[in-house]
């Protein structure tokens, strides 16, 4: 029995896979198998990929389609709150040139009645300095006068009042 095991053991080819005897049985199998591989992939597999993809690929133009959309509307946006911001700009410009003028006017004003009042005063200051004048020069007078008549009745000299004033009246002109 020992004998009969070896002796079978060495008339076997080997592996199945490499007997050329059974060649023609493989290659029936192997094309049975990658057709029914072919028609599972091509009729269940594949289709459902593809839905996949073109589900995503949809998801995907849907997206970049919103946020062009959105980029759109962030430039308007940005371009309305520009235009806003100049706006804004040049309103606080005119409101500032606005209260300068009224602040200029004020002053204008201001300043008027300061020269009104200025030159009031030096009126009023330039007649009290005229009537000071014309009292000091009349108290001059007569402080010559009574000078004069003291000088001459301290020289002994008998003058009448319309000499000393006469006098005194000459050299006060000059």
């Amino acid at each position: 029995m020992a004998t009969e095991a070896t002796d079978a053991a060495t008339e076997a080819p080997g592996m199945p896979q490499l007997d050329f005897s059974t060649f023609p049985n493989q290659i029936f199998w192997l094309v049975v198998t990658l057709v029914v591989i072919y028609l599972v992939l091509s009729k269940v597999a594949l289709p459902r990929i593809a839905s996949v993809l073109a589900e995503r690929q949809g998801t995907i133009t849907n997206d970049i389609a919103a946020a062009e959309e959105l980029k759109s509307k962030a430039a308007d946006a940005e371009a309305a709150y520009d235009k806003a911001l100049a706006d804004a700009r040049a309103e606080a410009g005119r409101i500032a040139a606005e209260a300068k003028a009224e602040m200029q006017a004020e002053v204008d004003v201001a300043l008027q009645k300061a020269d009104a009042e200025i030159a009031a005063r030096t009126a009023e200051s330039e007649a009290r300095i005229t009537e000071i004048r014309a009292g000091a020069a009349e108290a001059v007078k007569e402080v010559a006068r009574d000078t004069a008549k003291e000088v001459v009745a301290a020289l002994g000299v008998e003058i009448d009042e319309k000499a000393i004033e006469t006098a005194v009246a000459a050299q006060v002109k000059g």
